[in-house]
């Protein structure tokens, strides 16, 4: 991996509590980041903190909710420049179909996957721009790139941080920052498909069932790490990373 350049030397994680969150912030830590961890909960991102600190590495934990654009920034106004965001903060929930969806659900899936990404970047895009060689990451999902029955609230979420990177890419072509999007496919964290069923581990495990060897969140945290820590000219626009048994969002190899 190449080193981070001195002037671009912080990471901010959003959603760094758990899962890939988690999982990126210590790559990026271990890649010479100063890493910046933020989430809701508190306690989490500071016993992170506290465990890249005591590995020899740079952490600092920051409580925030992303779709509080307040607090978001307040939160940017402590940066003159930044070398990396990760906006990682998001989430899934409900399996309903379009007749029977919660607006409920759906309206906090997209302040969370797409409003939530909005505010953090647009409060951290000068002090990116400022470091003279910036690099934004949007975690979308293969959800952002194709449909299936019961996840069209989550879809419609992905699709727009999906086309949020695309046009940002668009838009500031020219300036030192990139803007990189990883869009995973069947991963299997701790709390991903838990928090889409509301806590019921029965349906939370038959996502996975017969799946082998589901992607974990090392995996795409390798990935995230991978693709910033190319060199300033090299940008990875769209990475799609999926298990070898999943085909497609509606493919998959199952052993039952």
């Amino acid at each position: 991996m190449t080193a981070p350049a001195p002037n671009s030397r912080i990471a901010v994680v959003t959603g760094a509590s758990s899962g890939i969150g988690a999982a990126t912030a210590r790559q990026l830590a271990a890649a010479g980041y100063r890493v910046v961890l933020t989430a809701r909960r508190k306690d989490r991102i500071e016993a992170l903190a506290e465990e890249l600190n005591a590995a020899g590495h740079q952490a600092a934990a920051y409580a925030l909710d992303v779709t509080d654009r307040a607090a978001v920034d307040e939160f940017a106004t402590a940066f003159k420049t930044i070398g990396v965001l990760v906006n990682n903060a998001g989430g899934a929930l409900g399996a309903d179909p379009v007749a029977t969806g919660d607006p409920a659900d759906w309206r906090q899936m997209y302040e969370t996957n797409v409003i939530g990404t909005l505010n953090v970047t647009q409060a951290l895009l000068p002090a990116l721009t400022a470091s003279g060689d910036g690099t934004v990451v949007v975690l979308s999902s293969t959800a952002g790139h194709g449909t299936y029955e019961g996840g069209a609230g989550y879809v419609a979420a992905k699709h727009g941080a999906h086309v949020l990177a695309e046009t940002l890419r668009l838009e500031i072509v020219g300036t030192p920052v990139r803007v990189i999007e990883i869009a995973p496919g069947m991963v299997r964290t701790d709390e991903f498909a838990l928090t889409r069923f509301g806590g019921d581990e029965e349906k939370a495990a038959k996502v996975y069932e017969g799946v082998a060897e589901p992607l974990t969140a090392d995996d795409v945290a390798d990935t995230i790490a991978w693709a910033v820590t190319r060199p300033s000219h090299v940008n990875i626009d769209l990475m799609v990373i999926r298990p070898r048994a999943q085909a497609s969002n509606t493919k998959v190899h199952r052993e039952l």
